[in-house]
């Protein structure tokens, strides 16, 4: 079973709901679970470690779970251009994965929430992108075969699955299927390539 991890920060709830979306994605693929994770908020006054569990919604992400997973995709809403503070925290702390190629080969994407048309999605899906890249992971975008990219008339990139909060609170129709469709493909590509090392692994492989 291909264990995809998903990561996001949300404070408003729409890059929740892309995260739910993306995980109905993922559990729609055969040989596929998703594992759903937040990170805690950050203050420029603390550092102070928070509780391991949050009051509400899933736990907070560790690097054990990266470890684990097969697969990522990282959601974070859109401030001025680029990710949010809690999720950039989050990934500064991964030096050590860096460090022996832990990430490196596996699949992963992103997805973001802006409250206007043109308020940095596409910015800030490229900057979540850029960590991942210098850990090696293969990125996975959403091609224009699937047609909600072409229909859409609020969130939806070729860079990863997006909404435009302002627009329309809810995700619209299209949204959601591209959250879904993301997860999907993150999802088919990790359990594509977990089975290909297990016939490597087979005697005579």
């Amino acid at each position: 079973m291909a264990e995809v991890l998903v990561v996001y920060y949300s404070r408003e709830g729409s890059t929740a709901e892309l995260a739910r979306q993306v995980c109905r994605g993922i559990e729609s693929i055969d040989g596929a679970s998703a594992t759903l994770r937040t990170v805690p908020a950050v203050s420029a006054s603390s550092e102070a470690a928070p509780q391991a569990v949050p009051d509400q919604g899933p736990p907070y992400a560790t690097l054990d779970d990266l470890r684990r997973a097969d697969a990522l995709l990282l959601g974070s809403p859109t401030r001025f251009g680029n990710m949010a503070a809690p999720l950039k925290y989050f990934l500064d702390s991964t030096s050590s994965l860096w460090l022996d190629g832990t990430l490196a080969g596996k699949p992963a994407a992103v997805f973001t929430a802006t409250q206007t048309m043109h308020g940095g999605q596409e910015t800030t899906l490229l900057s979540m992108m850029l960590p991942l890249l210098h850990h090696g992971m293969l990125l996975v975008g959403l091609p224009y075969t699937e047609r909600a990219l072409s229909t859409t008339r609020a969130g939806g990139t070729p860079y990863g699955a997006s909404h435009v909060a302002g627009v329309q609170r809810e995700l619209t129709d299209d949204e959601r299927v591209l959250a879904q469709a993301l997860g999907k493909r993150v999802a088919q590509l990790a359990v594509t390539l977990g089975r290909a090392r297990n016939a490597l692994r087979a005697p005579g492989g």
